[in-house]
């Protein structure tokens, strides 16, 4: 049976967390799911302090002592992970930018290659859709293999037709959630993430030692050598793209120092 993670970034359960129970509904109509609902204002979070220790030394050095390991526990043994969060202020709320700033080190070092990840935002007229834009650049960022996530207007009092709109994008929303969560194996990445990979591997190879964590993390992975985070077959194109992103890697590396 798959298990699948939601986490919410709403301190209230109104039409996000509505949206959320409709998805789960949807998800469970395809086949069997283990479905568990995290509600991010009933867990601690410090606020980020920018020391970048995350970064350098390691996460466990972090200075905080809050529930973010608890929290990214819930995201490793999961098969599928949602974002859902309501429009404030023209972004995510800030329980779930407190989270995402928490897991930045999962950016320089990704994690969730084997898992699916969605979007789900509820707003009042306007803002959502660049809202699911970022959360999906942050789950690619994050490994997760990214289905394209909704945005919802759900202002109140909700009309028959207003409603009817939702449910038809929540429908088709957890509808390619599934095709992702059921998808045996992890897909031949795409040039944009290919270049990703290989620049900020070359920059992390030509630029740090073994006093940062993040180079002795690349190398324990084997990722110095590897033709992308996790074993793929490119083709012949894709293998030559890879070599120039090398390249470009460097040069860009050596006109920073002049």
């Amino acid at each position: 049976m798959k298990k699948v993670t939601v986490f919410i970034g709403s301190p209230q359960k109104r039409a996000t967390y509505q949206a959320v129970q409709e998805f789960e509904k949807n998800l469970k109509s395809y086949t069997e799911i283990d479905f568990e609902y995290v509600f991010l204002s009933d867990y601690h979070l410090g606020t980020c302090k920018g020391c970048m220790v995350c970064f350098t030394k390691g996460e466990e050095f972090c200075p905080l002592k809050d529930d973010r390991d608890l929290l990214l526990e819930k995201m490793i043994h999961s098969d599928g992970v949602i974002f859902a969060t309501p429009n404030y202020a023209f972004h995510v709320t800030a329980l779930m930018k407190c989270l995402l700033d928490r897991m930045s080190f999962v950016l320089h070092r990704p994690l969730f290659f084997d898992k699916a990840f969605t979007v789900i935002v509820a707003q009042g007229i306007f803002g959502g859709a660049s809202i699911v834009k970022y959360l999906e650049f942050v789950g690619r960022g994050l490994g997760f293999q990214v289905a394209k996530g909704c945005y919802l207007t759900a202002l109140e009092p909700r009309t028959a037709f207003e409603q009817e709109k939702i449910s038809r994008k929540i429908k088709k929303t957890s509808l390619r959630f599934y095709r992702e969560l059921m998808c045996p194996t992890a897909p031949i990445p795409s040039f944009f993430k290919l270049m990703m990979f290989r620049m900020s591997r070359t920059s992390i190879m030509k630029t740090l030692d073994e006093e940062y964590r993040d180079y002795c993390y690349y190398r324990e992975k084997g990722w110095f050598e590897s033709d992308y985070y996790y074993h793929t077959s490119l083709g012949i194109t894709k293998k030559l793209a890879g070599r120039f992103f090398d390249f470009l890697g460097e040069r860009m590396i050596r006109l920073r120092r002049g």
